[in-house]
C-alpha cells in the first residue's frame, strides 16, 4: 500500500511540475486540489503531498485562507538566483568530479552525442528541437547531481534549474547557443574522466555563466523597459 501511495505522489508531483514547467500553468494560477485531481485522474491525497513537494522547491506559494498559485518568476532577482545557481552548480560538480564512475561517464557521453545530433539535425528555436534538447541536457545535468550524492542540495538545485525553461527564453536558442553547450559538456567530460575538480567546477561555472548572460539578453530583448522589472539591478 504504501509503494502505492508513493508512486501516486511521485505521479502528481511530475505532473503538476511538468505543466508549471511547460507553461500549461502559469504564473499566478490558482491551485486547488479538486480541479487538479479530475484533471490528472488521481486522488486528492496524492495531489496534496505533490504539491507540498513542489511548495518546499519554491515551484508554488500557499496563501493562506486562499489556497496554493504558482509562483510568478517575472517579479524576481533573474540576476540573483542565476548567482546563486552557479555556487550550487559548480559545488555539486567539484563532488561528482571525485565520485563519478567510468559507466556514468560513458552514459554522460552518450548523452552528449544525442544533444549534439539533435542540434545537427534540428532547427534552432524549432519547439521539437528545443524540447528534445531540454530533456536531454535535464538528463546530462541531473546525472552529475546524483553522482554527487548530495540529496540536501536537490531542492535548491531543482528550482534553479527549472528558472529558464518556465521563463521561456530557452525557447530562443540560436544555433551558437547550442554549439557553446555541446563544447562545455565535452570539457566537463574530460575534466570527470581525470577527476579534476578545479578545472569541472571551472567549466561548470563558465558554463552557467553563458547561460546566464543568454536569458538576460534575451529578456532585455523581449521586454519593455530593460531588465528594471526582472532584476535588482
Amino acid at each position: 500500500m504504501g509503494m502505492k501511495v508513493n508512486g501516486a505522489v511521485d505521479s502528481a508531483y511530475q505532473l503538476i511540475r511538468n505543466d508549471i514547467v511547460s507553461g500549461a500553468l502559469t504564473g499566478g494560477y490558482r491551485l486547488t486540489e479538486t480541479e487538479l485531481a479530475d484533471q490528472y485522474g488521481l486522488s486528492r491525497t496524492p495531489i496534496r503531498e505533490g504539491l507540498r513537494r513542489l511548495q518546499s522547491e519554491g515551484l508554488i506559494e500557499v496563501i493562506p485562507h486562499r489556497g496554493a498559485r504558482v509562483v510568478d518568476w517575472h517579479n524576481f532577482d533573474i540576476e540573483g538566483m542565476y548567482d546563486l545557481r552557479i555556487l550550487v552548480e559548480c559545488f555539486i560538480t567539484r563532488r561528482a568530479a571525485t565520485r563519478i564512475t567510468q559507466d556514468v561517464i560513458v552514459e554522460l557521453a552518450e548523452l552528449c552525442d544525442q544533444m549534439e545530433a539533435i542540434t545537427r539535425e534540428g532547427i534552432a528555436g524549432d519547439p521539437d528541437t528545443v524540447a528534445v534538447f531540454t530533456e536531454l541536457n535535464g538528463r546530462f545535468h541531473g546525472r552529475i547531481s546524483e553522482v554527487a550524492d548530495a540529496e540536501y542540495a536537490q531542492p535548491a538545485r531543482h528550482i534553479l534549474v527549472a528558472l529558464p525553461i518556465i521563463l521561456r527564453a530557452v525557447h530562443n536558442y540560436a544555433p551558437l547557443g547550442y554549439q557553446r553547450s555541446n563544447s562545455h559538456h565535452r570539457e566537463l567530460l574530460e575534466a570527470f574522466r581525470i577527476k579534476d575538480a578545479d578545472w569541472a567546477e571551472s567549466v561548470m561555472q563558465l558554463h552557467v555563466t553563458a547561460s546566464k548572460s543568454a536569458i538576460i539578453d534575451e529578456l532585455r530583448r523581449t521586454t519593455d523597459g530593460g531588465l528594471r522589472k526582472f532584476t535588482s539591478s
